[in-house]
């Protein structure tokens, strides 16, 4: 700093403390001596060269002033001295000294215009400050004068008119005070009143005032007393704002919210109302169950009331369960039917200010404040829906699961499901929800009401067929299960009040929602009264008259009923159910019973009996149970499948099960009916008359499945002669098997559309090898009748006793024939009495026809097969025989071609093959029995052929006979 002081002193330059203190001019500089230039000479001119020397100067030479550099040097002297190192050391220090300097001094330099402008800047700032001094001095002595210039009596006066002035003031301020005082009566006022926007309003405005006046002590009390005023009315509000949620007013809750938008707090009601929506639909929904269970009880014990809302579900009575639902469903729709109409006031009223907002743009901060709080508001509302639902929901399902719904009646329990339905459906148009906690509790009691419903009625239906006559069921010939009242359902939309059975006349548009339709009124839970009686059944025939005048001119003597006992007019009521479920031995039916003798076969009226008609009910009211309850559809189309399998197996069990019969191998039973009938008897019936104690608890739970195997009822007789071994009723229990199955054809699609995805291949299973296999139940039921109609045993005892080794062509045919032809005339002519009983449909005529010919065919082919002598004219007597046959039997039957005619035909030609010819014949036409096929071998050939030949067509037979045994 010393080198650094040294050379401004030698270049003339002061500090700028000794300038300003003297502003004479520069002087000029001094000139440096020769050491200096030396010094400056030897330094290095290159910059960068200087920057290096400068560089290498340790960083503790700047540090501070009050460092001792000689101490330093002396300190870092090596202990043992060389003069040499000295020197050098001695040198670079004076370099580096010489090129600080050199630094130094280029900065000075450097800088030096600058200092010499700001030397007079300041010389000009001096002279600014004298002329100020000067220019204070004028205005003080100005002053002065001013000051002389008034008098005491004018500023007199300017006092007193300020005095007067606050005096005004003061008596305003008093004025106001007096009118804040008397405000608390005038804010009750307003309050019982309702008028909750004014008394803020006004609340606020005397606190605006209040705090002017704040410096008056008087005012402090009243500000407390305002700002508790304002609280008690906050909590009127608040207790204001919870009625919205039972039963929503338009003008009420439009104060309401101008209430709270005066205190700025939109949002805090918003979040307020959610809460009191919640405790709305809990406080709501235990009032309901409450209310019930204490009237059930029959007495105002209050323990009831310290219950939690779950276990007070349990103590609910089968016969208050549906009013308390119905009434608990009404109680949360005014609910939600308040949140409803809340956010459609939000709407109208987000709409009605957008438009003040879009003509008047001026406040904008306001208007964004405005905007903010709407949709705060609206995402809340939103939000809300949910939650509401779900609250709703979980209420619902507690109330549900909360008691065992197994032993309802068929129709509360369709109720039920009714109002449950459209519950879900409320939830649906409510918040777009699918109610999945519904629809679970709902599940699990219809699963669990559907197994005991439907173990109850498959043993309802097993007693009906084992006391089943099979006489027809009178049914008009426009008959169709539409018209049965569990089937109105699917020709008319479900009404929104009432259970699936009692539908109105008319239907409201499915495009108006239920909420726009009970907006302004009504409840779509509202149970109205059973119009049950209103509907009839126009089903019932006349016995196959379409008029009552056919029928009173047919049947005028069986017009009373007086000899029929009383128990036998009523009709069959199910004691533990209570349903009805046929129109059963109603008046016509019993005259049906009656008028056998007469033909029905005017009028081509469906064939089906009482009980075909009571499953026909009862898959109408599964059907319902499915159509409210899409997610058991699968359970109930499984039941409803088991209803088909076991008529299906009852018809057979009762009129086509004949093992003497099926081991014919004719093919009477298709694989797939044989397959059908298996599984049916494998899965659905029990065939163990007595429990077993021993067994396990699963074989127990299995057995508990099944249904016993129907019995035939000892009333129909299967054995008379006259009557075809029971033809009528074999053929209205068949033939209503076909038309309870053409009914499930009808139903697919229904059954179809409601089945989920996964679950589609049972359906389509039960219809390939189930429903279709009805019809094929006539050929094994009908063959039975075939076989007793016509005496084929005395055929063959005729046909032995002809001699088939006769020696000339006879002319004439055999007896034989006329006995068969007219054992097919007696078959006919019984058939034609059946049919004046019941009406027997073509196909069942052709597959009787057919039958009766095959085995009198096959029975002509087992009487040749008999014989043990024949000739070459016997041959030709036997054509002779069968052609009269055919002959006099197409005149009998139009059935075309004749079934098995090729069947005798070529086992008569058979006797006309050579011994090369038989070998291929045999092998081809396996058809024929060993018996039948070596008589050929022994009997026309016999006589032509040696032994050896004769054992190896037996030995022919015997291999192809062998893989049927």
């Amino acid at each position: 700093m010393q080198k650094i002081k040294s050379l401004m002193t030698r270049q003339g330059l002061r500090s700028p403390q000794e300038s300003v203190n003297d502003l004479s001019p520069i002087e000029s500089f001094r000139i440096p001596t020769k050491e200096e230039l030396r010094e400056l000479h030897e330094e290095p001119a290159d910059p960068q060269a200087q920057q290096e020397i400068i560089n290498s100067i340790e960083e503790v030479y700047f540090s501070n002033d009050s460092f001792d550099i000689v101490k330093y040097e002396l300190e870092r002297l090596p202990p043992v001295l060389s003069l040499q190192e000295l020197e050098e050391y001695r040198d670079k220090l004076k370099q580096q000294q010489a090129a600080v300097s050199k630094k130094v001094a280029d900065l000075i330099l450097e800088k030096q215009p600058a200092y010499v402008e700001e030397l007079e800047r300041v010389t000009s700032l001096q002279t600014g400050l004298q002329l100020a001094a000067v220019i204070c001095t004028n205005g003080r002595r100005h002053l002065n004068i001013a000051k002389e210039g008034f008098t005491q009596t004018s500023l007199g006066l300017l006092a007193n008119q300020r005095k007067r002035q606050l005096l005004i003031g003061l008596l305003k301020s008093l004025r106001t005070i007096k009118t804040l005082q008397r405000t608390d009566v005038r804010l009750s006022e307003m309050l019982e009143e309702e008028d909750y926007p004014g008394a803020i309003q006004l609340c606020l405005e005397c606190q605006k005032a209040a705090s002017t006046f704040k410096h008056y002590s008087c005012i402090s009390e009243l500000n407390s007393k305002l700002q508790d005023t304002l609280e008690q009315i906050e909590e009127q509000l608040d207790v204001a704002l919870s009625k919205i949620c039972k039963n929503f007013d338009t003008n009420h809750y439009t104060k309401v919210q101008q209430a709270y938008r005066l205190l700025g707090k939109t949002q805090t009601a918003m979040d307020q109302l959610h809460m009191h929506f919640t405790q709305a639909i809990h406080n709501t929904v235990f009032q309901v169950v409450l209310g019930y269970v204490e009237l059930c009880a029959g007495n105002t014990d209050t323990k009831f009331q310290k219950l939690q809302y779950k276990d007070l579900c349990t103590h609910i009575t089968s016969d208050s369960y549906i009013p308390c639902l119905a009434d608990l469903c009404k109680a949360l729709w005014e609910v939600m039917l308040s949140y409803y109409r809340t956010m459609q006031w939000h709407e109208n009223h987000d709409q009605d200010e957008a438009a003040v907002v879009s003509s008047d743009g001026n406040n904008v901060i306001g208007t964004e404040e405005n905007s903010f709080d709407r949709n705060y508001v609206k995402k809340k509302l939103e939000h809300g829906l949910s939650r509401i639902w779900q609250d709703v929901q979980l209420k619902v399902k507690t109330y549900l699961l909360g008691t065992d719904l197994s032993n309802f009646k068929y129709d509360d329990f369709i109720f039920v499901l009714d109002v449950i339905s459209r519950l879900m459906q409320v939830g649906e148009e409510f918040c777009g929800s699918k109610s999945e906690v519904l629809q679970e509790s709902i599940r699990k009691q219809s699963v669990n009401y559907f197994k005991t419903y439907h173990r109850t009625r498959l043993e309802e239906l097993r007693m009906f067929l084992e006391n089943e006559t099979w006489e027809l069921c009178p049914v008009k010939s426009s008959f169709s299960i539409l018209q049965l009242h569990e089937f109105k359902f699917m020709e008319q939309s479900r009404s929104p009040s009432v259970s699936p059975s009692k539908q109105p006349a008319s239907a409201i548009s499915s495009s108006v929602t239920l909420f726009e339709q009970y907006c302004n009124g009504g409840n779509p839970f509202e149970i109205q009264a059973d119009s049950k009686d209103d509907e009839t059944e126009d089903v019932l025939a006349s016995n196959g008259y379409e008029s009552d005048e056919q029928e009173k001119s047919a049947y005028q003597e069986y017009d009373s009923d007086s000899d029929v006992p009383e128990e036998l007019k009523r009709d069959y009521v199910d004691e533990q159910t209570g349903d009805a479920p046929i129109k059963s031995v109603s008046r016509e039916t019993l005259r049906s019973r009656k008028r056998s003798d007469y033909n029905l076969n005017k009028v081509n009226a469906p064939i089906l009996t009482n009980t075909t008609l009571n499953v026909i009910r009862l898959v109408g009211k599964y059907m319902q149970m499915m159509n409210i309850l899409k997610p058991i559809a699968f359970d109930v189309i499984h039941f409803m499948s088991q209803l088909f399998d076991y008529y299906l197996y009852a018809v057979y069990t009762f009129f086509g099960r004949n093992d003497m019969f099926e081991s014919t191998g004719l093919g009477l039973s298709s694989s797939r009916l044989r397959t059908t009938l298996n599984r049916i008897q494998e899965s659905l019936i029990d065939l163990e008359v007595s429990a077993d104690p021993s067994g396990t608890l699963t074989a127990a739970e299995e057995r508990k499945e099944k249904v016993p195997s129907p019995h035939l009822s000892h009333l129909v007789v299967l054995t008379s002669g006259n009557l075809l071994y029971g033809l009528a009723e074999r053929v209205v229990a068949t033939e209503s098997l076909v038309f309870l199955a053409e009914q499930f054809e009808f139903l697919q699609p229904h059954l179809d559309a409601v089945m989920p995805a996964a679950k589609k291949p049972f359906l389509q299973q039960f219809y390939s090898q189930t429903v279709s296999t009805a019809s094929e139940l006539r050929k094994p039921v009908y063959w039975i009748v075939a076989a007793k109609a016509i005496d084929y045993e005395q055929m063959l005892l005729l046909m032995a006793n002809v001699k088939w080794d006769v020696k000339e062509i006879m002319s004439q045919h055999n007896v034989y024939v006329d006995a068969l032809l007219k054992e097919f005339e007696e078959f006919n002519r019984r058939l034609n009495d059946v049919s004046k009983r019941v009406r027997i449909p073509l196909p069942v005529s052709n597959i009787l026809w057919e039958h009766c010919i095959r085995l009198a065919n096959r029975t002509l082919v087992e009487g040749y097969a008999n014989v043990k002598k024949c000739s070459n004219e016997g041959r030709a007597l036997m054509q002779l025989d069968f052609q009269q046959f055919l002959m006099k039997l197409e005149k009998l039957t139009d059935i075309r071609p004749i079934p098995d005619k090729e069947f005798v035909e070529t086992y008569i030609k058979a006797y006309y093959l050579t011994e090369n010819d038989m070998e291929s014949w045999i092998k081809e036409h396996r058809e024929y029995s060993t018996k039948q096929l070596t008589n050929l071998v022994n009997i026309c050939l016999g006589t032509y052929i040696n032994k050896k030949a004769r054992q190896k067509l037996l030995a022919t037979i015997d291999d192809i006979d062998r893989p049927k045994r």
